[in-house]
């Protein structure tokens, strides 16, 4: 073991003073590397090979980032691989903001006692936030609109000469307003919504193209971003309400996938495409669509990328409502009015408990039931609504 620490800490050296032929010495030439997924500019995920963790990962923080992994504990783990605890120090290139995030390394070891696999894990908000300039929450918003008004935060895409793809700026932009919705306590409910003829056609494939000789690294820095975003709204106490009007295609159908209540617009189009342009998928669609309208749909979908109309969305499980498009925007503001005047800790209790089902057993559910419904019974609402129920009269329903 004491050999593994030893390869372990020439690793950490050479990786502070770049001494690329240390790194040949003591890395297996089949070593992988896994990074914490998030983290910006395309650099989480796996890395197969030493040439490819150190070119593409280790070097490429270094394009980005000013930082030194700094470890403090080496613990030795039961199947002979080693537990590397410490933090990265350090400043982003651009804006100069410091980054200080800590870090646990798995690391694995050849018989011969090369390290044959790292795997990284650490804060990827953290590393994300030293890049901008200015805090997550405070940023300007550029082609998203933002808005609170009688508890609904209002996030409407604002890039319709473009039918609201995404672009790096539209993810950005997305990060941001729901960040803000997620830490403002007055948000009682959010409301998707989108300018222009489309709420989204998904990728903007103008700006791929643009770096068609560097497509791999373009998607995933605005896939690791969007898919933080995505994720916020699934997890968020606070409802969410989408309203689909035109397309909604590719990773713009994540968007209507992480809401709570869909409205869709009798003339909508919904569409997968990734097959039409030679991509795999994003957006969570892979996780969502199999369970909401079945593998067979979904596959069709994918496969021979069939289109949906709004009601063919609303029979196949995709929809809640389906309105005359003049009547959209109306409907879904007032659901998430109605929505802002409920129960917001017990929807998202809710809202916990309904995802957690997609894969927990029977008893796991039950017993997360159990905690869940005992922590929403210790909420004012819960006092009032039960109090308003035997009084007979309307609950006053204030979010706490």
């Amino acid at each position: 073991m004491e050999s593994h620490e030893k390869s372990a800490r020439l690793l950490y050296d050479a990786l502070a003073t770049g001494d690329r032929a240390v790194l040949d010495t003591i890395l297996d030439p089949a070593f992988t590397g896994e990074a914490t997924e998030g983290l910006p500019f395309g650099l989480g995920g796996s890395h197969d090979g030493a040439e490819a963790m150190i070119r593409d990962f280790w070097w490429a923080v270094g394009r980005h980032y000013r930082v030194r992994a700094e470890p403090a504990e080496f613990l030795a783990l039961a199947d002979g691989g080693l537990l590397v605890l410490g933090r990265y120090a350090g400043t982003a290139r651009e804006g100069g903001r410091e980054l200080d995030a800590a870090f646990a390394h798995v690391l694995t070891f050849t018989d011969d006692g090369r390290i044959a696999s790292l795997r990284q894990y650490t804060d990827s908000a953290r590393w994300a936030g030293a890049t901008r300039s200015v805090p997550a929450g405070r940023r300007e918003l550029r082609v998203v609109r933002y808005d609170v008004t009688d508890g609904v935060a209002t996030v409407e895409l604002d890039r319709p000469e473009a039918g609201n793809a995404i672009d790096p700026t539209m993810v950005e932009d997305l990060d941001e307003a729901t960040f803000r919705a997620a830490h403002d306590p007055s948000v009682r409910a959010v409301l998707i919504l989108g300018t222009g003829r489309n709420l989204s056609v998904g990728g903007d494939l103008a700006y791929f193209t643009r770096h068609a000789d560097d497509i791999p690294a373009r998607l995933r820095g605005i896939i690791d971003r969007y898919h933080v975003t995505l994720d916020r709204l699934a997890t968020l106490e606070a409802p969410v309400v989408c309203a689909v009007h035109g397309a909604l295609a590719g990773g713009g159908l994540g968007l209507a996938h992480v809401s709570d209540i869909v409205i869709a617009a009798d003339d909508s189009k919904w569409a997968v495409g990734y097959g039409a342009i030679g991509l795999a998928s994003d957006g969570a669609n892979t996780w969502y669509l199999p369970r909401l309208v079945g593998m067979r749909r979904a596959q069709e979908m994918f496969l021979l990328n069939r289109m949906l109309t709004g009601p063919e969305a609303l029979a196949a499980g995709l929809v809640t409502e389906v309105v005359p498009a003049a009547d959209l925007a109306a409907r879904a503001r007032e659901l998430a009015t109605t929505l802002a005047a409920g129960p917001t800790q017990a929807f998202g209790h809710m809202k916990r408990l309904l995802l957690a089902s997609q894969d927990a057993t029977l008893s796991d559910q039950l017993a997360e039931e159990t905690r869940r419904m005992t922590a929403s019974g210790a909420t004012d609402d819960a006092r009032e609504g039960i109090t308003a129920f035997v009084e007979r009269r309307r609950p006053d329903f204030r979010g706490r």
